[in-house]
């Protein structure tokens, strides 16, 4: 199994890591391997920023099994680079995970949890139009807020 971690901590919030399992075969990332980096990298940082939500004694380790991007990736005949287009049909992000919330050595809160918007294109999102983890950002805050009742910063 191979995997990615990245983790940040400190006095004033929760101690979050986030691990890939095999990140090769996820469903939906770039082809390029220095933007599928990028991506797992701003995914890590997104749900670091998260845990400085929870309190200072918690800590949460999350695995994520799989990612599939909101859009599809297609070949752009002017570059090199694929561009990702939205359609807002079949091709709806979704990030399978699994979460362990400890305090004190103890157990709080564990779980499997499959993410997924449909409607990604249809609502309103706050992250701006550039970000290209503006729809995955939106689904992880919605889950994290329905998991640990705490919304993103």
């Amino acid at each position: 199994m191979t995997a990615l971690s990245l983790a940040a901590s400190g006095a004033a919030w929760a101690d979050v890591s986030v691990s890939y399992s095999a990140p090769q075969q996820f469903s939906d990332l770039p082809t390029a391997q220095s933007v599928r980096e990028q991506v797992l990298k701003g995914l890590s940082e997104h749900f670091q920023s998260l845990g400085k939500k929870l309190p200072a004694d918690q800590h949460l380790s999350i695995e994520v099994s799989d990612v599939d991007l909101a859009g599809r990736e297609e070949p752009n005949s002017r570059t090199v680079n694929e561009i990702r287009v939205m359609r807002g049909g079949a091709d709806w992000p979704h990030i399978s995970l699994r979460y362990t919330l400890e305090s004190g050595g103890k157990v709080l809160r564990s779980g499997k949890d499959e993410l997924s918007d449909m409607s990604y294109l249809n609502r309103i999102n706050g992250y701006a139009s550039g970000d290209r983890l503006r729809y995955e950002k939106k689904m992880i805050d919605e889950w994290f807020a329905k998991q640990f009742g705490a919304k993103a910063p």
